[in-house]
């Protein structure tokens, strides 16, 4: 994933795409913010699709980057956003969330700023 992302989907829509079935645990519609997001950035709240304690999917709001557990500084987040498929197994920033924190983040779209020549 790039540094920022859109998301554009609707309820129906996260919950047919990832096969989330509504249950009573399951927030309430109006508390996920499923509004049409197109500068998503790293440190604000998305809706997210992780395990519950039964191994059920649920849909939450969870803040976007990463802090591992040894990590000093919360500013971390924004550097820990991007993982390599062929490292994210052993990288020390990556690999205890790889193997037990996993979660899906819905998303229409990804892409980086670019830097123009005239400063803009």
């Amino acid at each position: 994933m790039c540094g920022r992302f859109t998301v554009r989907l609707t309820w129906e829509q996260i919950h047919g795409l990832l096969n989330i079935l509504p249950t009573k645990r399951e927030p309430a519609q109006g508390n996920l913010d499923l509004r049409p997001r197109y500068n998503v950035a790293p440190t604000q709240m998305v809706p997210i699709c992780r395990l519950d304690a039964n191994d059920e999917r649920e849909l939450a709001m969870l803040k976007w980057g990463l802090i591992p557990s040894w990590a000093k500084d919360q500013k971390i987040g924004y550097k820990t956003i991007n993982a390599r498929a062929e490292a994210v197994a052993t990288a020390p920033s990556f690999r205890a969330a790889f193997k037990r924190r996993r979660c899906l983040i819905p998303a229409s779209g990804f892409y980086e700023w670019k830097q123009l020549e005239d400063g803009s």
